[in-house]
């Protein structure tokens, strides 16, 4: 008999091991670097979209037009390899524009599904205010429940799933305000400034020396992390310590909102469970297993502000919406 066993197969290259939580930690924090080459002096933008990211959340873009919001959004899915796509917001903008629809096939004779731009890992809903409450609502099946449902049949959305949402803060015209329920569903809202003025000049001196905003691989961007790194993220998250009395401060902060006479309508349950969410995310990506109280109050604004509403008394006051939340958050003692 002859013997084969010299022709057998190579064995199958076994699969990479998945990353451990240091090293995707720093492949996570690359990412601002691999962003700083496209978008100039928005780290704390960048921060806040990985915050999200990791704690499973979502994000509500403001900031004026042209402080490269979209250019953020897709610089951020090209240096962690993920699928991006981009809706356009209008007030003819039908559901079944975002989620997908059954379209009847003549060569099956059968309808079949075909998926939105819903159905990717980074949804960038551009001037999401600019589209009536119908159409805004359909987004609320999807980023609370990571999931639509079509004729009556769920279909589970990808593998990371985040929503990032712009808006306009001084253009009202034609615009419908997103529901505080809506609102509610955004883990965060990050705040997108007009640069300083050295940053400024640096944008233009790209631009000069022939930046392309259209062509992030002839910027340098290159994938630095994966969805492989953001799952590990996610996991050693879940496992950052919350001590009971941290616990106990950020449950305080969100019952201090609910008293204040400025405002209508203070933090729900789901707004102090969001604030230990990123606080849990920020003390990771700064290297600790625990959270302390400098770590919610560093996330206390961009994660509650966006939930409060204010006494039309207090608006004619000219009382802004920051102000009392400070005045909350000074209310309430620091754990020791």
């Amino acid at each position: 008999m002859t013997d084969t066993s010299s022709y057998a197969s190579p064995p199958a290259p076994a699969d990479p091991p998945p990353p451990d939580a240091g090293q995707s930690r720093e492949a996570l924090l690359a990412v601002r670097r691999e962003v700083g080459k496209a978008v100039v002096g928005q780290d704390a933008a960048v921060t806040g979209m990985i915050i999200a990211l990791l704690a499973r959340g979502h994000v509500l873009l403001e900031g004026v037009p042209g402080v490269a919001k979209t250019l953020l959004v897709r610089a951020i899915a090209a240096s962690l390899a993920i699928e991006s796509k981009r809706v356009q917001f209008t007030p003819d903008l039908m559901p079944g524009d975002i989620t997908g629809s059954l379209v009847f096939d003549a060569r099956s004779s059968d309808f079949a599904f075909r998926p939105g731009p819903v159905f990717t890992n980074l949804l960038l809903a551009d001037e999401i205010n600019r589209t009536p409450p119908k159409t805004q609502s359909s987004l609320l099946e999807a980023m609370e429940e990571r999931q639509v449902s079509i004729d009556g049949q769920p279909r589970p959305l990808p593998s990371p799933f985040l929503v990032a949402a712009t808006q306009n803060p001084v253009e009202y015209e034609g615009t419908y305000p997103l529901p505080e329920a809506q609102l509610d569903r955004f883990l965060l809202k990050v705040t997108v400034p007009l640069p300083q003025r050295e940053h400024e000049l640096e944008v233009l001196k790209r631009h000069a020396a022939g930046f392309d905003p259209r062509d992030l691989a002839g910027a340098g961007i290159r994938a630095v992390a994966g969805p492989d790194d953001l799952a590990a993220g996610a996991a050693a998250v879940r496992q950052v310590q919350v001590s009971p009395e941290v616990t106990a401060y950020i449950v305080d902060l969100a019952r201090a909102t609910r008293h204040s006479p400025s405002l209508s309508l203070g933090v729900s349950p789901r707004g102090a469970t969001a604030l230990m969410a990123t606080s849990r995310a920020w003390a990771w990506l700064n290297g600790r297993g625990f959270v302390t109280p400098d770590d919610v109050k560093a996330l206390v604004h961009s994660t509650l502000a966006h939930r409060l509403s204010l006494r039309p008394e207090a608006e004619l006051e000219g009382v802004g919406v920051g102000s009392v939340l400070d005045s909350a958050v000074a209310s309430v003692p620091v754990p020791r």
